[in-house]
């Protein structure tokens, strides 16, 4: 039986031509060999994985070949052949995770004096330098900075803000990038090919991004799917070998949140944990879904989703059936939701909480795609006049009643003609039985100047409910709208029973007032009816502007609350509370408190107490 060796060993590159994904780096090494101008000291840094000590020992390999070819080394002469079989005295490799002391720099600095037997340049690759004590660098500064003309120090290290500011200006910086899907996914297509092994592009992509930009990690991800599924590696089991989730369940819960199924989003979360996937895997994992079908949304960012082929075209199905708003709510809330799951008590509560969240956020998409598509007020045409509807010869008709009407009643409002300067004129109706007087229509009187109160009174009057659904038509037609409060339009309708249904109403809608203006809500406490006028009174300005800010709110949330068939009115009134002096003297004092409590003069009486 053969010794089996990693991927990741076997097929570590030894030619710049064969390094996944930094050319940036390889292109500058080899102009700086092919030019002459090779610095003392370099130092690659970057994530792990990456290549960098592999382009440390392919430099070193090309500066000491004899014969280089385009800045590469020819493998044939003798210092690439003891380089090739392990045994050049030329390049040095020290582990500063184990050699970290003082004493480690010494010996170093001793070993660098000797020049090297075959080739220019000893080359000294030291692994994790950022491992070195504070005194170990303090040591190493003066070597590193002039150096024997023959020695030529590479540092590696995947964290360079530890490496003092002194060892930084002492060298050439290259940092790595990390490796891209794309090239990791061709690259793995390369060594599949050469081990006879057929895989998938879904099941590259998965372990490319798995890797998260590491080369050796894709390559050991790789080896351990070929020891799972063999020859064949398919999408399924190489999804089930990493212990990750597959594109179909993510594409599954978006489905049924767009529709707002929130069983079956906890249903399938369920049988996620089941599996033994934790909630916060399946909520990242989401928000990267969501991130991802935002990314289709846009020509422009399409190239930042890292996925090809047939996943690609998935993801622009389902980013055709999500809205941009809705995209950027869910992936808020999944990140302030990440955020407080780690400190939660119940994690698969929470995460059960913001699947239902996001169920009804995708519902209320679904909701106002259907209303805008499908308006219900019908559209005007500007070319004919809409004549007013038939009415009952029972009911008694007044102005009120043909400009609003409930949504619920079989008789529509009629629809004023915008070119019209008068209301229309009034069949008046038979008179009903027994006989009497019939109904007269009055048009609405001024109101009579009241009474100058003790306190400052300022008061608004609110929108009507008329005016509202006006608003709504036209926006839906395009067309004017006669506004009913301006002065030659038809009255306002004014529901009989307004002032006991609003104080039926009163504590419901002081509940739903907290709930959605608690600011405000408690000028509501006291609130009084008068016929369709709520009136409320508040200790200042400032509460006042407040309230009439958001009026428009507060009436609607009124009718609805109080169910009236017609409009209401708010009357806002600030009470400016005149203080006096004080009394000064004793028996001021005594008088005063006996106009606030009776029974203190009683008291006294019978105490048979004095002023004083």
């Amino acid at each position: 039986m053969e010794n089996f060796v990693v991927s990741a060993r076997k097929y570590r590159p030894a030619t710049f031509a064969s390094v996944v994904g930094q050319h940036h780096i390889t292109s500058t090494l080899k102009n700086a060999i092919s030019r002459g101008q090779l610095a003392h000291a370099y130092l690659f840094c970057g994530p792990r994985g990456v290549g960098k000590t592999t382009c440390a020992r392919i430099f070193a390999k090309a500066i000491n070949c004899l014969s280089p070819v385009d800045a590469e080394a020819c493998n044939r002469c003798e210092s690439c052949r003891g380089f090739n079989e392990g045994r050049s005295f030329n390049i040095h490799e020290l582990d500063a995770a184990s050699n970290n002391s003082v004493d480690d720099i010494r010996s170093l600095t001793e070993q660098v004096r000797i020049p090297p037997q075959i080739g220019r340049y000893s080359v000294y690759i030291i692994d994790e330098v950022h491992m070195l004590s504070a005194a170990a660098f303090n040591a190493f500064l003066k070597t590193l900075e002039e150096p024997p003309a023959h020695a030529v120090f590479i540092l590696a290290t995947t964290e360079k803000h530890k490496i003092l500011p002194t060892i930084l200006s002492r060298c050439q910086i290259f940092d790595f990038n990390r490796i891209r899907v794309e090239d990791s996914v061709s690259y793995l297509k390369y060594i599949a090919s050469q081990e006879g092994v057929t895989a998938d592009d879904e099941s590259l992509h998965l372990i490319a991004q798995k890797a998260d930009g590491g080369m050796r990690d894709a390559l050991s991800m790789f080896d351990k799917a070929v020891s799972f599924c063999g020859n064949d590696l398919n999408f399924k089991e190489v999804a089930q070998t990493l212990n990750v989730l597959d594109y179909d369940t993510y594409f599954t819960v978006t489905k049924l949140i767009l529709a707002g199924d929130y069983p079956g989003a906890l249903l399938l979360l369920d049988d996620v944990l089941r599996k033994g996937f934790s909630g916060q895997t399946f909520l990242t994992g989401l928000n990267g879904h969501f991130r991802d079908i935002l990314m289709c949304k846009s020509p422009d960012t399409l190239k930042l989703l890292e996925v090809t082929g047939s996943l690609l075209e998935r993801y622009k199905q389902q980013g055709a059936d999500c809205d941009v708003g809705f995209l950027f709510e869910a992936i808020s809330l999944l990140t302030a939701l990440d955020g407080s799951l780690r400190t939660s008590s119940n994690q698969r509560l929470s995460v059960e909480l913001g699947l239902m969240k996001l169920c009804g956020l995708g519902q209320k998409k679904n909701d106002a795609a259907g209303s805008v598509t499908a308006p219900q007020l019908p559209p005007l045409r500007s070319d004919r006049k809409v004549s007013a509807p038939a009415v009952s010869p029972a009911e008694p008709v007044s102005g009120a009643d043909r400009v609003s009407r409930p949504a619920a009643s079989a008789v529509s409002p009629a629809i004023l003609d915008e070119t019209a300067t008068a209301p229309r004129p009034v069949r008046p109706a038979p008179a009903p039985e027994p006989a009497g007087p019939a109904p007269v229509v009055q048009a609405p009187q001024e109101e009579k100047p009241q009474p100058p109160a003790p306190h400052t009174v300022r008061s608004i009057s609110g929108l009507s409910i008329a005016s509202i659904m006006n608003a709504s038509r036209g926006s839906y037609t395009g067309e004017a709208v006669p506004d009913e409060n301006r002065p030659g339009q038809e009255a306002e309708r004014v529901d009989p029973d307004s002032e006991r249904k609003i104080r039926a109403a009163a504590t419901g809608f002081l509940h739903r007032m907290e709930r959605v203006r608690p600011r405000i809500a408690m000028a509501f406490r006291e609130m009084r009816a008068e016929g369709n006028t709520v009136k409320v009174s508040v200790p200042n300005e400032p509460l006042r502007e407040e309230i009439l800010r958001n009026q428009t709110e507060i009436l609607s949330l009124l009718i609805e609350v109080a169910a009236l068939n017609g409009t209401a009115k708010l009357e806002v009134t600030v009470v400016e509370e005149v203080t006096g002096l004080k009394p000064i003297r004793v028996e001021d004092r005594l008088k005063f408190l006996t106009e606030k409590n009776p029974l203190l003069a009683t008291l006294r009486k019978e105490m048979d107490l004095d002023v004083e």
